[in-house]
């Protein structure tokens, strides 16, 4: 009888957003947060503020999981958390041919996009993202209300790696709402 050695599953935590755009540093400091604490073998966490097409290259290097960390328009009050499940399912993943992809403009959706497009795509994917209060502003520092919530996300991404490392085939679906 052969004994094997379980693989360690591999989930990549990515902050993403302008940090010269207010509130949209928010993924930026949760993964700063997150680099600080102690965290479960085969999780990485990276800064990859609005350098999309890194954060692509990378989620192709072959993850078992994707976390990613941005603020999201969603209609709540400034500073509400929210977790969401991408369904591979849920991204177009067509590009056309002789269809240009702006690499300064890879916003999640895209990145998820192109990954689906070159057969990358991660397994499972989450995003934990913040309601911002102030984006359109050039101007660098989080808002109070945002600011307030950056140690929350930092837990609920906490939450969300052990729900992914306690099932391999299929966990249970962390809730809409943080």
């Amino acid at each position: 009888m052969t004994q094997t050695a379980e693989r360690t599953r591999q989930i990549l935590v990515a902050g993403i957003g302008n940090a010269w755009l207010r509130d949209d540093g928010f993924g930026g400091a949760v993964a700063k947060l997150l680099s600080e604490r102690e965290l479960p073998a085969g999780v990485h966490v990276a800064d990859f503020g609005s350098g999309g097409l890194d954060l692509a290259y990378e989620v192709m290097r072959g993850y078992d999981a994707l976390v990613l960390i941005d603020v999201s328009r969603q209609g709540g009050t400034a500073g509400t958390l929210y977790v969401m499940e991408v369904e591979s399912d849920d991204v177009d993943g067509q590009i056309e041919d002789g269809q240009m992809l702006d690499p300064h403009d890879m916003n999640p959706q895209t990145v998820l996009r192109f990954v689906k497009y070159v057969g990358g795509w991660p397994g499972r994917v989450f995003v934990v993202a913040c309601e911002p209060e102030v984006v359109e502003d050039v101007g660098f520092g989080l808002s109070d209300a945002v600011s307030g919530s950056v140690a929350r996300a930092a837990d609920v991404v906490l939450e969300t790696i052990a729900e992914l490392g306690s099932d391999p085939g299929r966990c249970a679906r962390p809730s809409s709402q943080a």
